[in-house]
This record gives structure tokens, C-alpha cells and sequence, in this order.
């Protein structure tokens, strides 16, 4: 039966009332679990309502000012995180570096199965990456990984030689992967030498921010140059923690596609470029889907984001964000703070606009890159979207079963489930 909570998901989904009614009706059979949408929409309400106390607000606050304070307190926690770091300067390494040991302490020593190194550096020989060797002045890939360190020249494929030469060049190196060419070893956080800093400029002003990693390398990398915009630490410590998420997710996808070789290799690419299922008929056919990327950062009206889904990187979000909000408690007097952004990646409501009614997402990852584009007055939203498909998700086989699923249907790009 169709009830309120329905139709407020769906407005804030995007989506059609129906669709979600009959995508729920289908876990509700396969789990036997009645009255989920109503739960989770009384738990929304009342975690707005928490958090509004918080921050003085009344429900009845207009959407731009519920916008402005939760922007406001993004910047407050930022100082408060700042001071306790010594404010890190991201235009150096030892500054980046500040932040990357921070993050490798508080989250631990993290295993994962990677790429051999000299393996890569073998790639590097047969497929040169020429804009990075003319850039450093070198004339042989020889020279350049005798005097450069080669997961920072692996880091550079991604910002000087670009995502296209990587796809349709360099991977091709891959083809010949097995598991054996894989290798335990430990996830690394680097932050890169200031020499990359003026051949990075232009990537991180698309990216808008400094933060990259390779998942099949098992590291994160910081690039040395600052956009100068408040948040920047939040969104800095925010990344990385994603980035490890991730790269733990995918680190086990590697160890389950090593046992069979025949698909090894079409399946690791697949993990690295991203691919999407495209089939409407999927969808059509009561399927969930399984989507690797945040499409709505390039069409915002992609179908699939109308479509019931799950999406692993909003479960890296979610992780990463716990994982902030408790690096906040061991970081000293007033970082504890961080605390306010604890589980709230799926939660958001429509309220008063000068155009009747507008959509506030009380994630911490939508609003601090609201933030960067606040002169623009772009808000993002698809991070807290995302987060709740998955909580919906989530809340009818739990979260581990959640993340099971995306791992086991991530190649096939569904999950099924009866009529």
C-alpha cells in the first residue's frame, strides 16, 4: 500500500512513486519485512529534527538558511580540525605530508592485493608516457624511473598523460594480467614532490580538489597545491578516507576475480574504467542495479539514477564519513564537534523557498562541495541521493548483505529479485 513515505522518497529521488513502491514491494517479499519506508522516513524526520536543534534552527527555517548554517558549520569544524593539525600548508609536500600520516595512523595498516611495481614499471617501458617524460626532461623511461619514484610517475599517468591515453593506451598493457601479478602489500597514502604542482594545475582545478589515487596500485596521492577555498581540510581528509574505502573495496573484487583467469583481465578492466550496465530492460525487469560511478555528476537526468540502485561509491562515502566523525573525538578539545555529521549521508527533506520548496541535503561530502561553489550558488545533492538508495536498500538485508551484493553483481551490473 502506498503511504506517505513513498511519496516523499520519490520526491527526493527524483524518481516516480511507483517505481519505488514496486522496487521496495519486491525486497519486501524477498525479506518479509513490512512498514521499511515508514521507519526510515520517521527516522529522517527525527535526525532533522535533532540536528536542526543543534544548530538553533526551526523547522520551518527556509531552505537557504538551513543551507547557509549547515555551510557555516562545514567551516567551523574545518578551523577546528585545522588548529589541531597545525593547519597543514597544501602548497608543499611536508604540508600534504602532514595530513597523509595522519590518515595512515588513524585508520591503521591496511592490506590489500596490488599490482606488482615492477610490473607497472615494465608497462611504463613498453607504453611511454611521453608528456610526463618531456615535462621532467627526461628522454628514456629508463632515466626517468632511475631518478623518480615510480607510484609518483604512476600518480602523474592520471593528470599529465590524461583518462583517455590511460584507458585506451596504457591498459592495454593489462591484457596480459593474472593473479600473479598481483601482490599483498600494504595501502600507502604519499603526498607528491612540488614539482608536480604547475603540471597538476589544471586538474585540480576541474576536480576541485587535490586528491587522486590508482585502486590497482593501492595508493592515494596528494597533489601540493591549494585552491585556497574554505573546507579545503574537510573535503581533504574527507577524500582520502573514501579513497582507502575504496581501494579496500576493490582490492577484494582483484582477490575473487584471481580465481579465474579467464576473466581476470576483462573483469579487472571493467573495475577500472567504471563500466556501467546500459540496458534499459534491466531495470524494466524488476532488477536493482549496481553503479560503480556518481553519473550525475555528468548528466544529472542519466535514467539510471531514476532507476532502484545501489552504488559502492556511496558506501565509500558513508564509510569515509564515520570514519571523520571519529577522527574527530581523538583529534582534542573542539574537533569533537565532528560528531554532528554522523549518519547523515542519507538524510535530507524539502523546505521553504522563494520557489515554493526547495531540497536540503544535510550530508557533510554535498555541502562542502556546495561550499567550493557557493559564490556560484551550486548546490550538490547527488552524494545524499545516492546514500539513499543504498539505505533503502540496506534497510531491508542490512549493510553488510548490501555490500556483499554490489560485489558479487558488480560485473553484471544487476541484482535480481522475483517478480
Amino acid at each position: 500500500m502506498e503511504t506517505p513515505a513513498y511519496e516523499n522518497f520519490s520526491r527526493i529521488l527524483r524518481a516516480d512513486r511507483h517505481v519505488v513502491q514496486d522496487a521496495c514491494g519486491r525486497l519486501e517479499r524477498a525479506t518479509g519485512k513490512k512498514g521499511v519506508l515508514e521507519e526510515l522516513w520517521n527516522e529522517n524526520e527525527d535526525v532533522i529534527a535533532h540536528r536542526l536543534g543543534v544548530l538553533n534552527l526551526s523547522r520551518t527555517a527556509p531552505a537557504i538558511e538551513v543551507s547557509r548554517v549547515l555551510i557555516e558549520k562545514i567551516k567551523t569544524d574545518d578551523r577546528a580540525i585545522g588548529a589541531a593539525l597545525s593547519v597543514p600548508d597544501f602548497t608543499t609536500q611536508k604540508g600534504c605530508q602532514i595530513v597523509a600520516d595522519f590518515v595512515e595512523r588513524s585508520v591503521g595498516e591496511r592490506r590489500g592485493l596490488f599490482l606488482k611495481h615492477d610490473l607497472f614499471a615494465s608497462f611504463l617501458k613498453k607504453t611511454p608516457p611521453h608528456k610526463v617524460m618531456a615535462a621532467l626532461g627526461y628522454a628514456t623511461v629508463d632515466d626517468l624511473l632511475a631518478h623518480e619514484d615510480v607510484l609518483e610517475v604512476a600518480a602523474a599517468l592520471r593528470f599529465v598523460e590524461g583518462g583517455e591515453w590511460l584507458n585506451t593506451i596504457f591498459f592495454e598493457n593489462y591484457r596480459s594480467l593474472t593473479s600473479a601479478d598481483f601482490e599483498e602489500r600494504s595501502l600507502k597514502v604519499i603526498a607528491l614532490g612540488e614539482k608536480w604542482q604547475k603540471l597538476a594545475q589544471s586538474f585540480v582545478e576541474k576536480k576541485y580538489h587535490n586528491i587522486s589515487h590508482l585502486k590497482e596500485l593501492g595508493f592515494v596521492f596528494i597533489i601540493p597545491v591549494s585552491l585556497d577555498l574554505p573546507g579545503e581540510l574537510m573535503r581533504t581528509l574527507s577524500l582520502i578516507l573514501h579513497y582507502v574505502n575504496e581501494i579496500g573495496f576493490y582490492s577484494d573484487l582483484f582477490s575473487r576475480f584471481s580465481k579465474d583467469e579467464k576473466t581476470f583481465y576483462n573483469n579487472v578492466t571493467a573495475l577500472l574504467r567504471g563500466d556501467e550496465p546500459d540496458d534499459r530492460r534491466l531495470a524494466d525487469n524488476g532488477n536493482w542495479l549496481v553503479i560503480q560511478q556518481y553519473l550525475a555528476k555528468i548528466d544529472e537526468n542519466d535514467w539510471r539514477l531514476f532507476a532502484p540502485h545501489i552504488n559502492p561509491e556511496a558506501l565509500h562515502w558513508e564509510k569515509a564519513e564515520h570514519m571523520l566523525t571519529q577522527m574527530g573525538k581523538t583529534l582534542g578539545e573542539g574537533c569533537e564537534v565532528v560528531a554532528f555529521w554522523e549518519g547523515l549521508n542519507w538524510i535530507g527533506d524539502y523546505f521553504a523557498s522563494d520557489m515554493g520548496q526547495a531540497l536540503v541535503s544535510f550530508d557533510i561530502v554535498d555541502n562542502a562541495m556546495s561550499l567550493v561553489k557557493e559564490r556560484e550558488m551550486i548546490k550538490y545533492l547527488y552524494h545524499h541521493q545516492e546514500s539513499l538508495w543504498n539505505r533503502i536498500y540496506a534497510a531491508y538485508f542490512g549493510d553488510e548483505a548490501m555490500e556483499e551484493a554490489m560485489k558479487k553483481n558488480i560485473i553484471t551490473g544487476t541484482v535480481s529479485f522475483p517478480l
